[in-house]
């Protein structure tokens, strides 16, 4: 079995294991977002990642994880997250025929709320954009075919909290895994300008708040 081979053989399994774990933790438990995202979050999604990182032999800011490109992958998420924004800001404007503007932060303190939401992307972009996307790049020597495969997947590992945690209906449901989608695709560009998973946890939090906030 070639090195590529074994790339993708383990991408694959971890995102089969990512998916179906979600999936079931989703639907039988319903933790406080403070122990899901700093506990539960880092040991199921970082723990197998950093351990396959070691195993297949590569550094680990072959997950994004330097300082290198910081600055310009900052940059891009700036620009990129007011698209986003924006996005968001039409998609509530479209489903309530006005501009809603009720927060749906829970009972956090917004401070709080917002350290929540970049340890939430931290995690899940080490995954994805570092990982997953990563990998299959290196192993695939393309690019978008890689993107979109790591967005698929992004998009499948968020139908549970659509529809078990958020009770969306499918109308709803589909409009939300469809942004989720683009912001996979958008979030995966930026990790490919700059090799910087910090440039996706910002553009991760810029798209995620609006969704908050709004929805």
């Amino acid at each position: 079995m070639t090195a590529k081979t074994t790339l993708v053989k383990h991408v694959t399994v971890f995102s089969v294991y990512l998916v179906l774990i979600w999936a079931f933790y989703r639907f039988l438990f319903d933790l406080p977002d403070q122990v899901e995202e700093l506990v539960v979050k880092p040991l199921l999604w970082l723990v197998p990642i950093f351990w396959l990182n070691v195993k297949e032999g590569f550094p680990l800011s072959s997950l994004g994880i330097t300082f290198k490109n910081l600055f310009p992958s900052i940059y891009l998420s700036l620009g990129l997250g007011a698209i986003f924004v924006l996005e968001a800001v039409l998609t509530n404007f479209f489903k309530y025929g006005h501009l809603n503007f009720a927060a749906n932060i829970g009972n956090l303190p917004i401070l709080s709320s917002l350290g929540i939401s970049f340890a939430t992307a931290f995690s899940e972009e080490t995954a994805f954009r570092g990982y997953i996307f990563g990998r299959l790049w290196f192993a695939l020597k393309d690019e978008w075919a890689a993107n979109v495969a790591s967005s698929l997947v992004w998009t499948v590992v968020h139908i549970p909290i659509a529809f078990f945690i958020w009770k969306l209906n499918l109308a709803s449901g589909i409009l939300y895994l469809i942004l989720t989608a683009i912001f996979g695709i958008g979030s995966a560009f930026v990790f490919g300008r700059t090799k910087n998973v910090f440039g996706s946890v910002l553009l991760h939090v810029l798209w995620e708040w609006p969704i908050i906030l709004f929805r």
